[in-house]
């Protein structure tokens, strides 16, 4: 019914999340947001997306 978890690893977590939150970013630094935050919160979303995911929240 459902793709079983064993299956996956943490970069078929880790990278959609990564790409996901990346293209807010890219749209935070056009609108002039400095990249060191832009980029701190890419990665904040990203561990977040991966813990969610270990510890079975998604």
């Amino acid at each position: 019914m459902y793709k079983s978890k064993f299956g996956r690893s943490l970069l078929d977590v880790s990278l959609p999340a990564a790409l996901g939150a990346g293209v807010v970013t890219t749209f935070a630094i056009a609108q002039g947001q400095h990249p060191a935050i832009a980029i701190g919160i890419t990665a904040i979303s990203t561990i977040f997306a991966v813990v969610c995911y270990r510890f079975d929240l998604l």
